[in-house]
């Protein structure tokens, strides 16, 4: 399986990472915004080819498929030229940022039969997998969702704490781990609510929202996120339900008193980035659709877009 991954930032290299540990995987092209950069990650990772043009690596006979981890912005049109040039694509959360451009790469999806997959990797932590599993044998009914999604983002810095080329959105890139994670483990969102603060002076964006959400089992789950939190960063779930409570950190999970529970053997790595890619890898090779197709969570982007009309709508009396 020949690759070739865009966007060579602090996220691009914890695909790189993971890819390094599938069999029969090589990384073949890396695309990044500087030549300087494509080329520094292609001779660490052991790419033979790099360029700052992602049509570059289009044109390549030896590139089966595609890793984006470029700005959102640019997520929708380069996954379905991807797809125009026959690779497959996975596409790094979030898909798009509007409707109308999830419902274009899905169009695409359909008409080329390719593996088109959207990295939600909520769905592959080892942590939610060990819930997920519980409900699906019938142990575990999800009765609400608590989730905290923070960071502290005042400056438009990556990961890395590197200047970023781009703007995040608490809406369409970071809420959508959290609706699509809880439509994976409750079922499907029939009723959502938004509110947000201030806008950013200099970034533009609202740095602090408060979404509502209800799925047609009945659950709910109430999702909080700010740029503006002066602690520890990341998402922290907490699934209240008839059984137990678990309460999971990325790869981490404890009981409601806190007590760890072992997921190191629910799959073969407790990375969910890796895990995310052997997924994209395998549908490859066995010709079928992906955990988090496009298909799969697109219903995700339709309760987004909802989300974002209404702010908008909002903004008369924000």
């Amino acid at each position: 399986m020949r690759i070739a991954l865009a966007g060579a930032g602090a996220f691009g290299e914890k695909h790189l990472d993971g890819l390094k540990n599938i069999p029969g995987v090589e990384i073949v092209s890396i695309i990044s915004r500087t030549a300087e950069q494509a080329a520094a990650v292609a001779a660490k990772y052991g790419a033979r080819h790099s360029s700052t043009e992602l049509a570059d690596a289009l044109a390549r006979d030896d590139v089966d498929a595609v890793i984006l981890c470029t700005p959102t912005q640019m997520h929708a049109a380069q996954a379905i030229a991807c797809m125009d040039a026959g690779k497959h694509v996975q596409v790094e959360i979030p898909l798009c940022d509007s409707w109308a451009d999830a419902e274009a790469v899905v169009a695409k999806q359909r008409e080329t039969g390719l593996v088109c997959m959207v990295g939600h990797t909520r769905r592959f932590n080892p942590s939610h997998q060990y819930v997920h599993n519980r409900i699906v044998a019938g142990e575990f009914g999800l009765q609400q969702m608590d989730v905290q999604t923070y960071f502290f983002r005042r400056k438009n810095m990556n990961a890395k704490g590197q200047p970023r080329s781009w703007t995040d959105h608490l809406l369409w890139h970071h809420a959508a781990h959290t609706i699509d994670l809880f439509a994976y483990q409750s079922g499907r969102i029939v009723k959502a609510n938004v509110i947000q603060g201030p806008k950013h002076p200099e970034l533009g964006i609202a740095m602090d929202m408060s979404i509502q959400l209800k799925a047609e089992t009945g659950a709910i789950c109430t999702l909080s996120l700010s740029f503006n939190n002066d602690g520890p960063l990341g998402t922290f779930f907490r699934y209240i339900g008839d059984t137990g409570t678990y309460i999971a950190r990325y790869d981490d999970l404890v009981n409601g008193k806190e007590e760890p529970i072992d997921v190191s053997q629910v799959d073969v790595s407790m990375n969910g980035i890796e895990l995310q890619d052997r997924e994209f890898v395998a549908a490859i090779r066995e010709g079928r659709e992906p955990n988090s197709s496009v298909a799969g969570v697109l219903d995700c982007y339709r309760v987004i877009g909802e989300l974002a009309a209404d702010l908008e709508a909002q903004d008369g009396w924000s």
